[in-house]
């Protein structure tokens, strides 16, 4: 197994982690409010990580690629991980994870599309596949713990979150690729940062995240959580894309709704069904058959 691959794979056992603790320890904080927290604490950690490593001088870009990182973070983590965490909310993680695994076949149509990479007939076929799988899960009978109405509105939140973070994601990785890698990490925390205090300040919710924040929470677990998704994992998911075909990258991290499947039964207590288990399975398969091509 090669750098890369042990980065996307790490991504994705990080994440995995974070989305469990956070389920289980940060239940009664907002989205919002959760996902500013996060991105603030990360904006502040790799700026130390680029002084400790390189100097803070900020190295050449030109203009539309300052633009493209900024909306890029923009895109891909003040809206993605934002609308994924309302989500996680409203079904639960296994489900959430469940539908996540619609990310690769989004990052594989964005790049035929974007990159002129051609899809080939196993892959489309795979991405009904894929897309069969979150209908298998997200289109529940009212008798589960959590509503239909629940399940579908997460579904639909979730699906609108992993079309946010492959676009995200798509847009970048050529300036991914031959620019600073930590400052352009850096800037495009800064872009999703902005993006979530534009936000915040056009809702007028800045009396509400300040008295979220007032509340008692498990702050160790939420920092932890934060430092994990928003620091070790992204860093370890960038630097996959950086060294791997973005095909490939995309399937190694894959495994993350895996992951969260099983922690979700394990540490939660959430049952994994036949339904959740067929919808995951014909999602990996589908998964696979796009990448084979």
């Amino acid at each position: 197994m090669g750098l890369g691959e042990f980065f996307a794979l790490a991504s994705a056992l990080c994440w995995a982690v974070a989305v469990i603790m956070l389920r289980r320890f940060a239940t009664h904080m907002p989205a919002l409010e959760l996902n500013l927290f996060k991105n603030s604490l990360s904006l502040l950690l790799v700026l130390v990580t680029i002084a400790l490593w390189q100097g803070i001088d900020l190295p050449y870009y030109e203009n539309h690629e300052l633009l493209i990182v900024f909306m890029s973070g923009f895109l891909g983590i003040a809206i993605a991980d934002t609308v994924y965490f309302q989500a996680l909310r409203i079904m639960g993680a296994s489900r959430t994870g469940i539908v996540s695994t619609l990310y690769t076949p989004f990052v594989l149509v964005l790049s035929a599309v974007f990159l002129s990479e051609s899809l080939v007939f196993q892959q489309w076929l795979g991405f009904l596949l894929v897309s069969a799988g979150i209908v298998f899960v997200s289109v529940q009978r009212a008798r589960s713990e959590v509503s239909a109405s629940e399940i579908r509105k997460g579904s639909l939140l979730a699906m609108a979150a992993m079309a946010s973070m492959a676009v995200g994601i798509v847009m970048v990785k050529e300036i991914l690729e031959e620019r600073s890698f930590l400052w352009t990490m850096e800037l495009r925390i800064l872009g999703g940062w902005v993006g979530m205090i534009l936000i915040v300040t056009v809702r007028s919710q800045w009396r509400r995240v300040i008295t979220t924040y007032r509340q008692p929470h498990r702050w160790s677990m939420i920092i932890l959580a934060s430092i994990l998704a928003g620091y070790l994992g992204f860093i370890f998911w960038l630097a996959g894309y950086k060294m791997l075909p973005a095909s490939v990258a995309a399937i190694l991290n894959e495994t993350n709704n895996a992951f969260i499947v099983l922690l979700a039964w394990w540490v939660l207590g959430e049952p994994v069904n036949s339904r959740k288990l067929m919808g995951l399975g014909l999602t990996l398969l589908g998964v696979m058959l796009m990448l084979s091509g």
